[in-house]
């Protein structure tokens, strides 16, 4: 197992202590790149995949054009991709967004992935297969009024997934998709940390409560390994049970 970030050696000394304590590693001998994922769902899922045996590649937004090569360089080959990154700058209905404020969010949220995904394919066509995963939400089935854009873009993911399963499935890629509902972390703060957030959550989640990272990275996980070795083109709901529809 190993680790690749700047300034994340603690990181690593806590990665490796924790594989050490799980004898059934379903990613051993893979390397993964995880994007946007020095913390919160990002940070969980590079954690959970590293306990389960592969090499994982962490990065940030700034650092993603060097992923792989980096990864290839130190690891010998790349064989699963995690496309975390996802911003929202805007709190409005999807009309009141302005143009340079949609631009911004589907250049990170939807051409990112798009992106990565070309970059990365020379190098899971070397290794004769491999797995694709992106993180989209629950907004992308079910709109959240403002968060228009970024719900928008969402879907969008849904698509490309889709899309690219479909392509890339005769070369033994497969690819797939996460859609977490309100999970704890960072960027859901204001839709968590108060008490009309709190009522909201017990009014539209059925399991009373927002999930964890932890929780969509055993999902992430599981796309990634040979479980779910029939499973392409499919996204995963994990909300605690919120209503969702397309």
């Amino acid at each position: 197992m190993a680790l690749i970030s700047r300034g994340l050696k603690n990181v690593l000394r806590n990665f490796t202590s924790q594989v050490q304590r799980n004898p059934a590693m379903k990613l051993q001998g893979k390397v993964a790149v995880v994007t946007a994922s020095t913390d919160g769902i990002g940070f969980a899922i590079a954690q959970r995949l590293a306990e389960e045996g592969a090499k994982v590649v962490i990065s940030n937004k700034d650092d993603r054009k060097r992923l792989f090569e980096l990864a290839n360089d130190k690891f010998g080959g790349i064989d699963i991709l995690v496309s975390n990154a996802g911003i929202n700058p805007d709190v409005a209905q999807v009309l009141d967004c302005s143009e340079e404020v949609w631009e911004k969010i589907f250049d990170i949220n939807v051409k990112c992935s798009f992106l990565l995904s070309k970059e990365v394919l020379p190098y899971l066509y070397k290794r004769g297969s491999g797995c694709i995963v992106y993180n989209a939400s629950i907004s992308a089935f079910q709109p959240f009024s403002l968060l228009g854009a970024y719900s928008v873009s969402k879907t969008a993911l849904l698509g490309l997934t889709k899309a690219a399963a479909e392509q890339l499935a005769p070369s033994n890629i497969r690819v797939n998709c996460v859609a977490p509902g309100i999970i704890e972390t960072k960027f859901s703060t204001l839709l968590t940390s108060n008490d009309i957030a709190k009522q909201t959550i017990n009014e539209t989640v059925a399991m009373k409560r927002p999930g964890r990272p932890e929780e969509i990275a055993s999902v992430v996980a599981f796309l990634c390994s040979d479980d779910a070795s029939y499973i392409t083109g499919e996204t995963i709901i994990a909300s605690g049970g919120m209503k969702s529809r397309l």
